[in-house]
Formats: structure tokens, sequence, C-alpha cells
């Protein structure tokens, strides 16, 4: 096969516990390179209410349970970001509660089901219902008023946070019992972005193919960029992360690092070696400084690619093509699996290829038009 998607496997996953499935998909890939090295304060990772300190022992609590999410669990310092803002913020709604009904410090033994239906029916906010004894009455009251309500996918993602926190609170005896077992949220409605149909993106690229025939640098180096996220449908975070020595040129393979820090291998077809060749023979030299890291796509100074430039990019891409959609690089991943799906691909090599946990994702994820299912439904079905 010598289109931009490869015949070959589609990837390889490695191990690794996959976070949480709700806050797995609510949460957007991270949009620059993670520093592992980062400690997230506990002001900074309060979200939506009172940044205060909170009482020590649930202060350690959520330092404890950042370390697990980062050091254990191995995600993301957006994901962490996610869990531990969210978290933060249910324990300051946690400690005004206590504080309105005794004067003594909360603890996680306060942590029940009622707290936290509470914490999310005041929008996930540090404090406790508008108008509580403990969260500045009418002023809270009335800046209360006219609030917009959080979108149901708000509602799912704090919630999976809190069940996340509270069974590792649980499992690591920092609480008695597990409170958020029970925890219910809203189902989250998945909105998918625009695809290209597969014309639409042959003209992309070829727009594109046509600029890099100038050989400047930087077109070599957005042509590269649209055909590796095209046939590999990998993440814009993940492309801007690959280094050199991660291209396999023998078997047409990357190496990339994914969610979770797990390791999976995917493939690309022959226009994609063929913008690969002409980039690090005619366009990565001219753009590499003695200070440059190994990335295989560098910025215009000589560093490593930041994704913004990337997105912005994919934006122009779809721009010069007439009627197609204003996509971004999660677009076109999109466009990639619906493509593949629709020229015969099986759901699991499509869920390998994404880095999919679980094939219920990329489902989600995909779109099948209606001339596939006939085709599908005419060569399946007896009555057909």
């Amino acid at each position: 096969m010598t289109g931009r998607f490869s015949s070959q496997g589609a990837g390889q996953g490695t191990g690794g516990a996959p976070p949480d499935a709700a806050l797995d998909a609510l949460s957007a890939p991270g949009a620059g390179s993670d520093d592992p090295s980062h400690s997230v304060s506990k002001t900074e990772i309060s979200a939506g209410g009172d940044t205060g300190e909170l009482p020590t022992a649930l202060a350690r609590a959520v330092e404890a349970f950042t370390a697990h999410l980062r050091y254990e669990r191995g995600l993301s310092e957006h994901t962490v970001r996610a869990y531990t803002g969210d978290v933060t913020a249910a324990l300051h709604h946690l400690v005004a509660r206590v504080a309105a009904r005794r004067d003594a410090d909360a603890t996680l033994v306060d942590l029940d089901l009622t707290a936290l239906r509470s914490w999310l029916a005041a929008g996930g906010s540090g404090g406790p219902a508008s108008g509580g004894p403990a969260s500045g009455g009418g002023d809270t009251a009335r800046r209360d008023v006219g609030r917009r309500p959080a979108r149901r996918t708000t509602v799912a993602r704090r919630a999976a946070s809190v069940r996340a926190f509270t069974a590792w609170a649980a499992r690591t005896g920092h609480a008695p019992t597990d409170a958020g077992a029970r925890l219910a949220s809203p189902r989250a409605h998945r909105s998918l972005p625009a695809v290209l149909r597969a014309d639409q993106a042959a003209a992309a690229l070829d727009n594109a193919a046509r600029g890099a025939a100038e050989r400047d640098p930087i077109a070599l180096r957005d042509h590269l960029l649209l055909e590796l996220l095209y046939a590999t449908g990998i993440r814009v975070s993940e492309l801007c992360g690959l280094d050199v020595d991660d291209v396999d040129d023998a078997r047409r393979t990357l190496r990339v690092l994914g969610k979770g820090a797990k390791e999976r291998t995917v493939v690309y077809g022959t226009p994609a070696v063929a913008a690969l060749d002409a980039w690090r023979t005619d366009g990565r030299p001219l753009l590499a400084v003695a200070g440059s890291p190994p990335a295989l796509l560098l910025g215009a100074r000589g560093g490593r690619l930041d994704p913004r430039i990337a997105r912005a990019v994919v934006h122009d891409a779809a721009g010069s093509v007439p009627g197609a959609p204003d996509i971004a690089p999660h677009g076109l991943r999109h466009s990639a699996a619906t493509h593949l799906l629709e020229g015969g691909a099986d759901l699991r090599s499509v869920q390998e290829l994404l880095g999919h946990a679980s094939p219920a994702t990329t489902q989600l994820y995909t779109h099948v038009t209606a001339d596939r299912l006939r085709a599908v439904h005419d060569a399946a079905h007896p009555r057909a």
C-alpha cells in the first residue's frame, strides 16, 4: 500500500495502568512539554474557589495524592492539575461545611457522600452552597446569581476526580471508607470536531507539498508535520515530543510517548517517507543551532516545535482547501481514524494507532459514513 496509511500493524502499546476513564476522555492533551520535577503547590492546584491553606492533614493528603498521580500512575501534568484542582476545591468546600457546624478542623473522616454531592451542587467551587453560614452569606449568594451552570462534561470530570481521590484515600488508609464510590455523575455529551473528507485531506497535503517544493525549511517542516499527523493519527503533543531517534526508517515506524507515559509504535506511509527525507536533508539542518534539542521538528529559532505553531499550521492547511471545515490537529486525528475505518481497518487496529485505552473511546472518536455502514450491511446481512 503506497498511500498515506501503511498496511503494517497499527500500533503496539506498552503497559501502564490507564487513568480514570472519564478524565482520560475529558481531559485535553497537554499543550507542551511536561516537567516531571514540577511541584504543584496547594495554591496552584486549588481550582475555582478559595486558595487559602487547607488544614495540615488535608493538605498532606492532597500532596500524597498528587505524588501518586504523577509518579505511580505516570499521568501528564495537565491531567494531574485537573485531578488535584478538583480535589482541592472539594476539600475547601468540606472545610467550609465543617466550620459552619463546629469549631474544629475538617478531616477526611468528614468527607462523605453528602459533602461530595453538596460540592457538585455548588458548582465545584471551594465554598459551601450559596448563602451558607461560612460562605459569606448574601454577598456570595449575590455573586452566584446568574452564574452559568457547569456543563455536563465539567460535572462528570469533577465527579471522576473526587472518585479517584476517595478510592485512593480508602486504599491507602487516609480515609476510613471510599466516600465517592456511590457518587453519580451525568453522562457527558461527547461532541466530536469536524473532520475532513478524504479528498479534502489529500488537497490540503498536496498544497503543503507544493509549498515544500521551494525547499524552504519552514515549508518542509510544515509539510512533514501534516503528513505525520494524518498518517499516524498521533496527538499534537506527541508529535512535538518526537526526537530524531524515535524514527525507524527501516520499519517506517515512530516511537511515541503518549498519555500516562505509555509508549506505543505507529506506522506511516510512503508520502510521509518522502516528506521526512526532505526535511532531514534540506530543512532541519538549516534551522538547527548549537543548542538545539534532539527534537525531530524544530521551530524557527532552533528549539523544539511549540504545539501552538503546529495548531496554526493545521488551521492554515485546512483553510487552503475551499469548503473544508476549520480543524485543529485533533480534527486531523479524527479524520485519520475515520478514513482508516472507511477504508476497512478494524476498530482494534485503529484503537492501537490512536493509543486509546478502550475501544469504546475509539468508537466515540470516529465517524463512519452511511455508505460504509451500507456496504457492511450488504456484505454481512443474510437479507440485505
